[in-house]
């Protein structure tokens, strides 16, 4: 009896030891976040990236974990930052959300356009609901929304004239993203939609491959965009969503306690990438015309016309996917 008590508590012993042993090695485990942006480093999210999840997650965490940037595309387009990402080849990117659009269609409900009233709805909306029925879509794509952050409302900018009733649009090349609600949408409103990638932008307005293009002002201004263009109207056609997403499957490998302290940093930075975002979006409307832009506001009246013309878009999604999802959106404003 006493060599079987003997023998029970030398396993138990060496049962602890190991276990110890096991925790330590866990705990001094180091972890590299590679994060894909496709903006520059003068845009509000990266800003928020480098200033608040960074250095945050990088002191909490003790050095446990490293975080890395790669602004302007380093490691490509929002599409292919998305599918590394879905793939594992990528941990983690900020982008736009209609980029995920391919991988499901009843995504689309973000980029329909004018379904927000104020930013202050689509937050509602994203962070009551929409960001975790998203993340059922995403699921077989191994994606997750860590939260829904904010790119803002998308406004048009053109060499021709102030966009101010949908008439102005006619005939007008304007690039819009390789997305087919955003092409039918402009179509409807009588432009000519012509899809070109983000990093071919620049040169295709320069060039006058398209005379017009759509875009936040952060993105217009950070990505200097108002060099080559002469107006910008305040459509607010399509309220954008800057999703930061990781992979599922690494995310479900981190540690506990360092899911913990991400999520705690998360929070943070949810705030403040939204709080940044709207404070550069306002700003950089002076920024806009101290270069030259001619810059032009929309009425409520003119706007309506607008409105009205995309309702077919409301209608297709309805015909694919029912109104439930569009109502909840409705009710919370």
């Amino acid at each position: 009896m006493k060599n079987l008590l003997k023998d029970a508590l030398l396993a138990f012993v060496a049962l602890v030891i190991m276990t110890s042993a096991v925790s330590r090695a866990e705990s001094a485990e180091e972890y590299t976040i590679r994060i894909a942006f496709i903006g520059a480093e003068s845009h509000g999210s990266y800003i928020t990236l480098n200033e608040k999840f960074k250095k945050d997650v990088e002191e909490k965490t003790g050095g446990r974990v490293k975080i890395e940037i790669y602004p302007n595309a380093q490691l490509g387009s929002d599409r292919q930052a998305v599918e590394g990402v879905s793939i594992g080849t990528i941990e983690m990117a900020v982008i736009g959300g209609s980029s995920l659009l391919t991988l499901d269609d009843r995504m689309t409900i973000m980029d329909l356009p004018f379904i927000f009233k104020t930013r202050e709805a689509a937050h509602r909306a994203y962070d009551e609901f929409l960001t975790d029925e998203f993340n059922k879509y995403l699921e077989q794509h191994d994606i997750l929304i860590l939260f829904s952050g904010e790119l803002g409302y998308r406004h048009i900018t053109n060499n021709k004239l102030p966009i101010k009733t949908p008439s102005d649009l006619k005939g007008l090349k304007i690039r819009t993203m390789e997305n087919p609600l955003h092409v039918e949408t402009f179509r409807l409103l009588g432009a000519s939609p012509t899809p070109v990638a983000f990093s071919e932008l620049y040169t295709a307005l320069q060039q006058g491959t398209v005379d017009a293009q759509e875009n936040p002002i952060g993105v217009i201004v950070t990505s200097r965009l108002f060099e080559v263009q002469k107006f910008t109207s305040l459509t607010g056609h399509i309220y954008t969503t800057a999703p930061f997403i990781i992979s599922k499957s690494y995310w479900e490998r981190l540690p506990d306690d360092i899911r913990k302290t991400i999520s705690d940093v998360l929070a943070e930075t949810k705030i403040h990438q939204r709080d940044i975002i709207e404070r550069q979006n306002s700003d950089f409307i002076g920024e806009l015309e101290k270069n030259g832009v001619t810059v032009n506001d929309l009425s409520p009246d003119e706007k309506q016309a607008f409105i009205d013309l995309c309702k077919p878009v409301y209608d297709s999604y309805i015909d694919k996917h029912g109104d439930e999802m569009i109502r909840k959106i409705m009710a919370i404003q």
